[in-house]
């Protein structure tokens, strides 16, 4: 089996490596990155930085807010573990996203998905008012609200990610990936499960609004701008206002090769 702290440490000196020459590229900005990144000792410390400071406020310290992030980071490792695993999602499926330093620094989706991660454990242990006041500032600074109530995997991408809504009793499996202006709501005003729950490898296009407690198929593909409101199958597109089935069934993972045109097949579009 391969060890993962050395693959997390190999991606670590990976993206140190790339910023030490990014820097030499472009000297104005040296100092900024050494503050971002070379001056940390680790992933987990550079993230902690960036998002402290992105959210900070006077009600709120940036320093406060990183040894709250510290915190998490230290108690619970799959905060981390799945981190990792959203970076490199950006880097392997966004053409846009060339280096691995890109998201850590610059993309409000990761940022505000790592922070979720954070809410979610202070809201596992009780510490909700804490969890929902980063979720307020996310929202704020970001225009993405994620509730941090919301179960979320690994491997997730959020591209662009303005407009993003996730509500509370969501489920997010693994490899997902969502764009921007989504809605993962609710229906009704009673309590207990209601919102989506998204499978595995499930790609969820721009604009898209599905709601209620509904299941999602793993290796779905949502059509951009669609209002989804009934279950779609595993390996199905669904496109249009209310959503329909599109073509037949897909052989590979939407959320992977984000593939958004299709063909009369319903298969990627050549």
């Amino acid at each position: 089996m391969t060890n993962p702290v050395t693959e997390h440490d190999l991606l670590w000196q990976t993206l140190r490596q790339e910023v030490s020459a990014v820097s030499i590229q472009e000297p104005v900005l040296a100092s900024y990155f050494h503050g971002a990144v070379l001056s940390h000792d680790s992933l987990e410390s550079a993230l902690a930085y960036a998002m402290a400071s992105l959210l900070g406020s006077e009600v709120v310290s940036a320093l406060t807010l990183h040894q709250v992030i510290d915190r998490g980071y230290a108690v619970d490792p799959t905060i981390s573990e799945r981190m990792r695993r959203d970076l490199l999602a950006h880097y392997d499926r966004d053409p846009a996203c060339d280096k691995h330093y890109i998201p850590l620094l610059y993309f409000k989706g990761f940022h505000a998905l790592q922070a979720y991660r954070i809410g979610h454990w202070l809201w596992q242990n009780e510490r909700r008012a804490m969890a929902r006041y980063i979720q307020s500032r996310v929202s704020e600074i970001f225009a993405v609200d994620i509730h941090p109530a919301a179960t979320i995997g690994g491997g997730i991408m959020i591209d662009h990610a303005t407009g993003l809504v996730v509500g509370e009793t969501t489920v997010i499996e693994d490899d997902v990936s969502i764009l921007h202006a989504v809605t993962l709501g609710g229906t009704g005003t009673g309590g207990g499960k209601r919102h989506p729950t998204i499978k595995r490898g499930v790609l969820i296009s721009s604009g898209a609004k599905i709601l209620g407690n509904i299941t999602i198929g793993e290796g779905a593909r949502i059509g951009a701008g669609s209002l989804v409101l009934d279950p779609v199958r595993p390996h199905t597109t669904v496109a249009g206002v209310p959503a329909r089935q599109v073509g037949g069934l897909l052989d590979s993972d939407p959320a992977l090769n984000m593939e958004h045109h299709i063909n009369g097949n319903g298969e990627a579009g050549k």
